[in-house]
């Protein structure tokens, strides 16, 4: 069984995983700590744990790109002669892309289109000839609440689902450990745009829900590996039936993940501006989902059952069924 139809890459291994369990435990708590405190100063500073981009918070974004290398100051006189206030410009970390963003302050659902009707006016009246590319995107700020609070109900919808799915396909332990387990890759990953102060846009959320998937994935890949040695060796003690499992899918983890990961490495080096959220998130979230299937879910396990076990109840996880012949 082991190895069959997959590529080894490590050959056969022998780590003991849940003896590093509490290394395991500090690191989670870290970086989990740390953003939490890290959306709670940004909480404090803008009523928001992280920065929002347009699409929830409302307003105007414009992004230009130049046939030259534009003057940002002779931007902001154009912007300013329009009679616009308060506009933020700021050019992107590629000055070769001669890009800018210009973005006006939170505005009132009547005033959002005249606003992105202004700084259109005023860029192409002033560098008509010069400009390559002009994107705006205008948001409400009732609208912008709207799509903020679908989003969340998006995120949560999906947990409770797979919650409900891994309920029936296995047992609910396994259901909670893995939605436990994907709780805590994207706490982290929220956590680190608070950190770095990256804007969460509609995209990210994309980027979310995808990171939320691919973990569980992984996580079920090991649950079932489970399932079947717990079948194999009924007498087996947990922690070395879990232990092993790992090993065991140790090679299509990091093959998967790792070709994944090269792949959304790409997208976030050579992607651009426009993908910058949504390929950070992804970056971040298969490295902390990979590690989360490992480290935190197959884990949970062995403490249910420890914790059966102190309290003198049966503590023998469900193990698969025999297949028919």
């Amino acid at each position: 069984m082991e190895g069959e139809g997959i590529v080894e890459l490590f050959g056969k291994v022998n780590i003991d995983w849940l003896g590093k369990k509490w290394y395991f435990l500090g690191f989670s708590l870290i970086f989990s700590v740390a953003g939490i405190i890290a959306m709670s100063l940004t909480y404090a500073k803008t009523g928001s744990p992280v920065p929002l981009g347009v699409d929830f918070r409302g307003g105007t974004e414009v992004q230009i790109t130049f046939a030259s290398v534009p003057d940002v100051n002779q931007v902001r006189q154009a912007i300013d002669a329009a009679g616009i206030k308060d506009a933020k410009i700021v050019g992107y970390d590629a000055p070769e892309k001669h890009e800018l963003l210009v973005s006006l302050p939170e505005q009132t659902d009547a005033t959002v289109d005249t606003g992105r009707k202004q700084i259109q006016d005023a860029l192409t009246n002033s560098y008509n000839n010069k400009i390559v590319s002009l994107s705006v995107q205008a948001v409400g700020p009732t609208v912008g609440k709207q799509l903020e609070k679908q989003a969340g109900l998006a995120t949560l919808y999906s947990l409770v689902g797979m919650l409900i799915y891994l309920w029936f396909r296995f047992e609910l332990i396994y259901g909670v450990a893995a939605v436990v387990a994907v709780f805590h890759d994207t706490l982290i990953t929220v956590g680190f745009f608070a950190l770095t102060k990256q804007e969460i846009s509609l995209t990210v959320i994309a980027a979310i829900l995808t990171l939320v998937g691919y973990s569980m994935n992984d996580t079920i890949v090991v649950f079932d590996r489970i399932r079947e040695n717990l079948r194999l060796t009924r007498k087996e003690v947990l922690t070395e039936v879990v232990n092993r499992s790992i090993n065991q899918t140790l090679s299509r983890t990091v093959l998967t993940s790792g070709l994944t990961f090269l792949t959304v490495l790409a997208l976030y080096l050579f992607g651009g501006e426009v993908l910058h959220g949504f390929s950070f998130a992804l970056v971040v979230g298969i490295l902390i989902g990979t590690y989360s299937s490992i480290a935190v879910a197959a884990p949970m396990l062995v403490a249910y059952q420890d914790w059966r076990g102190a309290k003198g109840k049966a503590a023998v996880l469900p193990a698969a069924k025999r297949t028919k012949k």
